[in-house]
Parts: structure tokens; C-alpha cells; sequence
């Protein structure tokens, strides 16, 4: 019987907001442990929680991007359950009364055709503390860093939509880029600020019935997310095909070993409405507001590019991927430097030289119009493109202007005919092979002889010219 995976994933989503969901202690959980503590967020006896309005807006911002419809009235819940992590027994989560419902992403299906997937619910909730397991001699200890208690969440539900690990990653892949554009979030797996957990269960192909599900957390990486739904998927395919029923619990996705093991059995605790956070209300007037604040969503904007500036579909997305380098290449195009230069330049040189120094394009010393004035030398032809790579890499460690570098570090280019021509006739004399491999029909032997021009230009020579009076040097026979 042929089977198919039925797949949900639940994403937490950690706000960058200055203070946490319930009191005023900064939202910080890369300091030094429980530095950033206080009452409320240790829960001690009598201390009430403060909402937080920043994380209402940026959790409202979130949803509206992901197409989704704002709840008139949301409300926040106790979700009961003892763990160390969690000091007063409950975690303040909107289970019942969620923020948003009913929203969509849009992603590229395996054949490359678009495929829309549901987003159940948003709602918000609050981090819990953060354990750390270490070890005191040979006795193994189990610390609390209350650091992220409290830190403000969205949590993210999709309908059970996803069909493969193609499906899982792209979907995170495409709700961190819309987030990321958004501003209310880093979206960073690698450091913990998004979560992703996959529910994935098997049913025979064409049936709408749903299975028991399994669960399978830890994976930190959008690679890591595909290989655990695809191990996942292989694992229970074995076991229905052996008999063995499937159990509904949590697994932990092994990143060194490449499989899931068991880790506990599912269970949920009451929850009850919460009496001391008030009920949410939204009204139209402030969520015309928030839609009015949210900028224009990658899609659309690689829409714009290809339409406005010409680029091909692919150059659209790269460009349009993350808000900050859209930014930097609208400014760029703003400053007369052609779109196709722009995205090439920021595809093939500035990006990889951002990402080796930690940099973004928000934050580079190598900023739009030092980058425009390095482009317009280039255009004019008064460098070449190695000179050009070379000052670029001077622009991160020099407040100089692109032009006073060429001109301190000699790299203008040579394009004076009588000066090229006579590198080009002690280069054709000092290889005679060569020419005479090029009358004898090698055309390569013209590329070898405009590297030897280079080479004795010390790399300054005008390439175009080169093989101008090189190639008509060599058809007059000199």
C-alpha cells in the first residue's frame, strides 16, 4: 500500500523586543546568567504580570504578514505543567483565545509549481528558563538561566498541509525570510530565536484520514529539519510495514547520528484562563494602522524587481531575500549604478565579503555610495575588475574614498593605445611559439598571450584593449 507523510510543524518564534512579555527586565538571554531578572519573571509570591504592548504589536505585525486574520479578542491562559524551568507550575500561553487564525505561505513545490500552505493559529505566549547541564567533577549538575524566562514568543501552528521534507524546510525558509522583512524578529535557529517542531504521521495515499502522530524537536538548522522529517518518515514506514503500531510521544532528532530517538510520551497538562493578564482587544482603526506599517513582503518585491529593473527571475529572489540587502541594492540603482551591475556585484563580491567579516548590509563600512563611486571607475573604465575586487577589499578597513585608493596604490588602468602596443609587441616577441600556434589555427593561444599583457602590465592593462591591438597585431603578422 502506498503511503504518504502527513506533516505539521509548530515554530517559536522569539520577538526582538527591548524588555520581556510581563515585566520591564531586558530581553537579553545572552548575558551573564540570571542577570536579567526580577519578581515578576521569577514568579515570586504577589508579583503581577505588566503586558508588554511592544510584543502585541510585533506578534500582530507577524500574523498580518502571514496572511493570517487578527482575532478581535484574544486572551492569555495557564498551561500547567512542572518542570524546573518553569518556577511558578504554569506557562502564560493563549491556548484557547489566540491571536490570529487562518492565515497562508506560499511556497515552491518539488515540480517548482507554487503550493500554498495553512497556517492554523498564531498565538503568543512566554519563554520559559533555560537549563544547562554541566558536570561538577563526575557528578552531572543541571543548572537554571532565568535570563529567557519570560522572553516574549509567538508560536506558529500550520494546518497538517506538508507532504515531504522539501515541503518542511521551504516553509520554515519562507517564514523566516517574511519575519526577517517584517523587523519583529531574528529568526536565527542557530542561536535559538526560532524553534521548529514537526508532527508527522503516515496514512494511505488518497485517504483523508489522519494517524497517530509523533513528535520530534531539536533540530537546529533548516537542513537539520528535512533530514529529521525524512528519517522520521522512514522510520514509521518501517514500523507500519512490520505491524507495529505507531505511539503517540516526542522525539529527539540526533544530528551526529542522523536519527530520532525517543525522548518522552506526549502529554498535556490543564489549562485554565489566566485572571491576572486582561483579555486583548483589537479594533480596526489600530490594525489599519499596523497594516499600514508593514513593508513590502519579498514576493511582491521580487515581482517589483523583475518588472522595475529588468533582473531575471532567480537575481529577483536573491535580491529580494532579506530586507536589508533589497535595501542596499535599490540604493545602489538609486545611485545610477546599472540593476544588473548592482545585483552582480552584491551577489558575487559584497555579500561573500560580508559573510566571512560577520558584517550585514545594514552595518558595512562599505556602504551604497562608496560601493556606487568604486562601480562608476569601473564603468568608465579607469580601473579593471581585479583592481576593482582589490579596493573593495581596502573599503572595509579604510575610510578612503574608492578614488584616492586607486590613485595612492596605482591601480588605474592603462589604456593608452601607444603604451598598451608596445607591451604587446615585446610580449608577442618574447613568445613566438604562441603566435605561431595562433596562425597555426590554436585560437586559445590568444587568452594565453593576453594573460603574458597582464602580466607585464602588473595587471593594470585595459583587458578590452588588449585583445583589441593584441588581435590586430597578430592578423597583420607582427
Amino acid at each position: 500500500m502506498d503511503m504518504e507523510a502527513v506533516i505539521g510543524l509548530e515554530i517559536h518564534v522569539e520577538l526582538n523586543c527591548t524588555a520581556k512579555m510581563f515585566c520591564s527586565c531586558p530581553n537579553r538571554p545572552g548575558d551573564d546568567p540570571n542577570r536579567n531578572t526580577c519578581p515578576i519573571c521569577l514568579w515570586f509570591p504577589g508579583a503581577l504580570p505588566r503586558f508588554n504592548a511592544e510584543a502585541l504589536e510585533k506578534a500582530s505585525l507577524i500574523a498580518l504578514g502571514l496572511n493570517c486574520t487578527l482575532q478581535p479578542r484574544s486572551a492569555f491562559d495557564q498551561k500547567v505543567y512542572y518542570y524546573p524551568d518553569l518556577p511558578k507550575g504554569f506557562q502564560l500561553s493563549q491556548a484557547h483565545l489566540p491571536l490570529a487564525r487562518n492565515g497562508w505561505l506560499e511556497i515552491a513545490g518539488e515540480d517548482g509549481s507554487p503550493k500554498r500552505l495553512r497556517i492554523h493559529k498564531i498565538h503568543m505566549e512566554e519563554d520559559v528558563a533555560r537549563l544547562v547541564h554541566e558536570m561538577e567533577g563526575r557528578t552531572p549538575v543541571s543548572l537554571v538561566d532565568f535570563n529567557r524566562a519570560g522572553v516574549p514568543l509567538v508560536e506558529i501552528v500550520t494546518e497538517p498541509d506538508l507532504r515531504s521534507p522539501h515541503d518542511a524546510m521551504e516553509f520554515v525558509r519562507a517564514l523566516r525570510t517574511q519575519i526577517r522583512h517584517i523587523g519583529a524578529a531574528e529568526c536565527s535557529m542557530e542561536a535559538g530565536t526560532m524553534r521548529v517542531d514537526a508532527n508527522i504521521s503516515l496514512r494511505p495515499k488518497g485517504t483523508d484520514q489522519l494517524n497517530t502522530k509523533v513528535e520530534v524537536k531539536n533540530m537546529n538548522s533548516i537542513r537539520h529539519v528535512g533530514d529529521a522529517v525524512a528519517h522520521e518518515i522512514e522510520r514509521q514506514g518501517a514500523a507500519l510495514a512490520a505491524g507495529e503500531a505507531i505511539v503517540l510521544h516526542t522525539r529527539l532528532w540526533d544530528p551526529e547520528k542522523r536519527v530520532t530517538l525517543p525522548m518522552r510520551g506526549k502529554f498535556e497538562g490543564p489549562c485554565v484562563p489566566d485572571p491576572t493578564v486582561p483579555p486583548i482587544v483589537i479594533d480596526k482603526s489600530w490594525r489599519e494602522a499596523l497594516v499600514a506599517r508593514l513593508p513590502e513582503m519579498p514576493a511582491k518585491k521580487a515581482e517589483r524587481f523583475k518588472a522595475e529593473y529588468g533582473l531575471t527571475a532567480d537575481e529577483a529572489v536573491f535580491m529580494s531575500v532579506e530586507r536589508d540587502q533589497a535595501e542596499y541594492f535599490e540604493a545602489l540603482v538609486g545611485l545610477q549604478v546599472s540593476p544588473r551591475t548592482a545585483a552582480h556585484w552584491l551577489a558575487t563580491q559584497l555579500l561573500p565579503a560580508l559573510r566571512e567579516r560577520g558584517q550585514s548590509p545594514a552595518e558595512t563600512p562599505v556602504t551604497p555610495a562608496r560601493l556606487a563611486a568604486l562601480l562608476a571607475m569601473l564603468e568608465r573604465e579607469e580601473i579593471n575588475a581585479n583592481a576593482a575586487r582589490t579596493v573593495l577589499a581596502r573599503l572595509f578597513d579604510s575610510e578612503k574614498d574608492p578614488a584616492t585608493i586607486v590613485a595612492e596604490e596605482g591601480f588605474r588602468q592603462v589604456s593608452d593605445g601607444d603604451e598598451l602596443e608596445g607591451i604587446v609587441r615585446q610580449v608577442l616577441a618574447a613568445h613566438p611559439a604562441a603566435v605561431a600556434d595562433y596562425h597555426g589555427g590554436a585560437a586559445k593561444a590568444v587568452g594565453f598571450l593576453i594573460g603574458q599583457v597582464m602580466q607585464a602590465s602588473k595587471g593594470k592593462a585595459n583587458p578590452k584593449r588588449v585583445r583589441e591591438i593584441l588581435t590586430a597585431a597578430l592578423a597583420a603578422g607582427r
